[in-house]
């Protein structure tokens, strides 16, 4: 398996090994555009891996903070209770760069600035940008990909 993401149309491509595509997701990755550097809140460019898989069968909706669930479900009223999260729900695949000084080591290290494909809330808009930096994906779909994908499958971000 491999994922291709592509920022201009806000999609990404589940594909076999063959490169048959096996299922086309709608995404939104950062409001302020692409970009490597730390501090950038941009989606980081190029070739990666899925460095880890978190989340596996907790609950759909599950809030985490920082890589562990909260032992929240996340609601429009726990939303309104907390309006200045950044919601990242369901499961986390943490990306890590695998181009030294692109987006590997340094100022640019994507596992480092803590990049992820994420779940999000139902009201948040796919198929457009406004995240903080993560690539994030309707819960549903997240699922479906966490499932199909293990540690080490390579994540190519182009815009």
């Amino acid at each position: 398996m491999k994922i291709n993401i592509n920022i201009q149309y806000q999609k990404l491509e589940l594909l076999d090994d063959c490169d048959r595509l096996i299922r086309l997701y709608s995404i939104s990755s950062a409001k302020n555009g692409t970009g490597q550097e730390y501090g950038s809140f941009r989606t980081p460019l190029g070739k990666h891996v899925i460095r880890a898989r978190i989340g596996g069968g907790q609950a759909i909706n599950t809030v985490f903070i920082k890589r562990r669930p909260t032992g929240e479900i996340y609601s429009p009223e726990l939303s309104q209770q907390y309006p200045q999260r950044d919601w990242i729900l369901t499961r986390i695949l943490w990306l890590s760069g695998c181009e030294l000084g692109f987006n590997r080591l340094g100022r640019v290290d994507t596992m480092r600035r803590y990049i992820y494909i994420h779940g999000s809330p139902d009201s948040v808009e796919m198929g457009k940008p406004g995240s903080i930096g993560c690539i994030r994906m309707r819960n549903n779909d997240l699922i479906e990909l966490f499932d199909s994908v293990s540690v080490g499958t390579p994540v190519n971000i182009k815009a």
